[in-house]
C-alpha cells in the first residue's frame, strides 16, 4: 500500500480536505465563474470609490450580472464531481453571455483583465437579427444615429412637433459626459386600430457628449443630424445635443406598420418557435450554510443595484458592500471545494461569519435582516463576538422625499460641490398614469466637516418637484462650484450652479 503525505491529493480527498486544487481550477468553467463574480466587485468598488469618478452606469451593470447568477455559481461550486461542477459553470456562462452582445464583451473583458480566457467555453454567438414579438410582428432594434436611420425616422413621425420627456447628462468617472434623451413623437403612418396612444417614444442614448444646450420652455421640435465627426440633436429653437456617437430605439408597439418596419419585416425570418432557454436552477439542491451564503451574497447584489438608480443615489453603502465581500468568488469556489458535507458547510458558514464582521457598523442591520427575514440560519448571528453581533434593527434605503422648503446651505455647509448629474422630466402621461414634472441633481460634495485630506467625496441628491423651468449647459460639468442655492422668502426657489449653467427655477405649486 502507497504510503501517503499529508500533501498528497489523495490523502486530502480521504481526510475531507479540498476536492481540488487552483492549478486543477485554472481556466476551467468553474474558475471562471467565479472569477467573473471577483472581478464585478472590483469593477463596483472602482467605481463607487469617490463621489467624483463615481460611475453608476458600471456600478448597476456589474452588479445586474449576479440577479440570475449567483445561485448558479454556488450550485456549480457545491455539485458531487468535477465534471459536475464544470457542467453546470458552463450553463451558467452560456445563459450569462446570452443577454447580448455587450454582456459577452463585459465577460471577454473581465476574463482578460482576471488571467483568464472564454475560449472554448461559450458556443459562437450567432449575428444579431431583427427579432419578433410573441404576436409575430417584428420589433424595432437599437440603431446607431446614421445619415440614413435620421432619414429614416423623420419619415415615420413627426419629428418638428417631438416634445422631451427627458433629459439626462451624467458625468462618468472623471472626463466622460454621457446622456439619455427621450422624445414623445406622433407618428407620420397610419395605425390601424384605436387602441394604441396617439405618440410613441424615441429613446435615444448620447455617448461622450461634447455640448449641451437645452432649455425646458424651448423643448418642441427635434432634428437629428449625422456627421464624420460625429451626432447632433437640435431640439426646440436653440437646444442642442452633441456627441461622439448615439444609439436610437422606437418605443413604438406599432413599429411594423412604419415604413421602416415594413421594410424590417420582408427580411425578418419568422418568429422562431422553439422553447425559450432555461434559466439555470436557482436554489436547486443547496444546502443549508451554502444556501445562506448565496442568499446573503444575491441580496447584496441587488441592494448594490440599487444604490445605481438615480433616485437612490449616496442611500446605499456601497463601498461598504464591496468591502465585505471582496474575493467571495475565490471563496465560494474554496467552500464548496471540501469533500466532506460537514467540513463544505463549516466552510460556507465560516463565510458569511466573515462577511458579517467586515461589514461593520454600516452593514450591520443589513445583515441581520437578510438572514432573518428569509429564515437561513439566522443563528449564524449568534456566534459571533458581542463587539461584531449586528444590531436587531434593520433598514432599507428609502428613496429621499423631496423637501422644496428644506436649505441646501445647512445641508451642505459652506463647501464645493461638483455637478454629477442633472435629469428633467417633463408633466406626461404614459400607459394610462399621469406624471408630474420633476428634476433630479446628483452632486459631489466633501464630507463636511472633513477629518481627514483623502476622505473621500460622498454623492447628494437634490429633488425639485414641479419645476417651473430646468435649464442645462455644458459649462455646468466643469469643475467644482459654490453651494447651489439661491434663497427667497426662506423657500429654495432656484438650484442654480457655474453663474447659471444649471438653472432650476421651482414651481409655485
Amino acid at each position: 500500500m502507497a504510503n501517503l503525505d499529508a500533501s498528497s491529493p489523495e490523502r486530502r480527498v480521504n481526510s475531507g480536505g479540498p476536492r481540488g486544487t487552483a492549478q486543477g481550477l485554472r481556466n476551467s468553467a468553474l474558475a471562471l465563474l467565479g472569477a467573473l463574480l471577483d472581478r464585478s466587485l472590483v469593477q463596483i468598488a472602482d467605481a463607487a470609490a469617490d463621489a467624483q469618478c463615481f460611475d453608476r452606469e458600471t456600478i448597476r451593470a456589474a452588479a445586474d450580472v449576479w440577479d440570475n447568477n449567483t445561485f448558479p455559481l454556488f450550485r456549480a461550486a457545491t455539485a458531487g464531481t468535477r465534471s459536475g461542477r464544470e457542467r453546470r459553470a458552463r450553463a451558467a456562462l452560456e445563459w450569462m453571455a446570452d443577454l447580448g452582445e455587450e454582456r459577452r464583451a463585459w465577460m471577454s473583458e473581465q476574463a482578460t483583465a482576471a488571467g483568464q480566457s472564454l475560449d472554448g467555453l461559450l458556443a459562437p454567438r450567432k449575428p444579431s437579427a431583427p427579432r419578433r414579438d410573441y404576436r409575430g410582428l417584428v420589433m424595432a432594434p437599437v440603431m446607431p444615429l446614421t445619415a440614413h436611420t435620421a432619414q429614416s425616422l423623420a419619415a415615420d413621425y413627426d419629428l418638428p412637433s417631438a416634445q422631451v420627456r427627458h433629459l439626462q447628462v451624467e458625468r462618468v468617472g472623471s472626463s466622460r459626459l454621457v446622456g439619455r434623451l427621450e422624445l414623445a413623437v406622433t407618428r407620420s403612418y397610419p395605425v390601424d386600430d384605436g387602441t394604441s396612444p396617439e405618440t410613441a417614444t424615441l429613446a435615444v442614448r448620447l455617448r461622450d457628449l461634447t455640448e449641451v444646450r437645452f432649455d425646458s420652455q424651448d423643448a418642441r421640435g427635434a432634428v437629428l443630424r449625422a456627421r464624420a465627426d460625429g451626432v447632433s440633436i437640435a431640439l426646440g429653437d436653440r437646444g442642442t445635443l452633441r456627441a461622439a456617437t448615439a444609439d436610437l430605439h422606437p418605443d413604438d408597439d406599432h413599429w411594423h406598420l412604419s415604413s421602416a418596419g415594413r421594410r424590417a419585416d420582408a427580411t425578418t425570418p419568422p418568429r422562431d418557435t422553439r422553447p425559450a432557454r432555461v434559466l439555470p436552477a436557482q436554489k436547486g439542491d443547496l444546502s443549508v450554510d451554502a444556501l445562506a451564503a448565496a442568499t446573503v451574497l444575491h441580496r447584496a447584489m441587488l441592494q448594490v443595484r440599487l444604490g445605481s438608480s438615480a433616485g437612490y443615489a449616496g442611500q446605499v453603502p456601497v463601498r461598504e458592500f464591496t468591502r465585505a465581500f471582496t474575493g467571495a468568488g475565490e471563496a465560494i469556489l474554496a467552500a464548496g471545494d471540501h469533500y466532506l458535507p460537514h467540513r463544505r458547510e463549516a466552510a460556507f458558514r465560516h463565510l458569511v461569519e466573515t462577511w458579517v464582521r467586515r461589514g461593520g457598523p454600516a452593514l450591520a442591520s443589513w445583515f441581520t435582516g437578510v438572514l432573518t427575514d428569509t429564515g437561513h440560519r439566522p443563528d449564524l448571528l449568534t456566534g459571533l463576538r458581542d463587539e461584531d453581533r449586528p444590531h436587531p434593527t434593520v433598514g432599507t434605503p428609502q428613496k429621499p422625499a423631496a423637501n422644496p422648503d428644506a436649505k441646501p446651505a445647512a445641508a451642505f455647509g459652506p463647501i464645493e460641490v461638483e455637478l454629477r448629474m442633472a435629469s428633467y422630466t417633463s408633466a406626461h402621461t404614459r400607459y394610462g398614469a399621469d406624471h408630474d414634472a420633476s428634476a433630479l441633481v446628483h452632486l459631489a460634495v466633501p464630507p463636511y466637516p472633513r477629518n481627514a485630506e483623502d476622505d473621500p467625496w460622498r454623492l447628494r441628491a437634490m429633488h425639485a418637484a414641479n419645476p417651473a423651468r430646468f435649464k442645462l449647459r455644458t459649462e455646468a460639468f466643469h469643475g467644482t462650484s459654490g453651494p447651489p442655492v439661491a434663497v427667497d422668502d426662506n423657500a429654495v426657489r432656484r438650484v442654480v450652479l457655474h453663474d447659471g449653467a444649471l438653472d432650476i427655477t421651482r414651481g409655485e405649486g
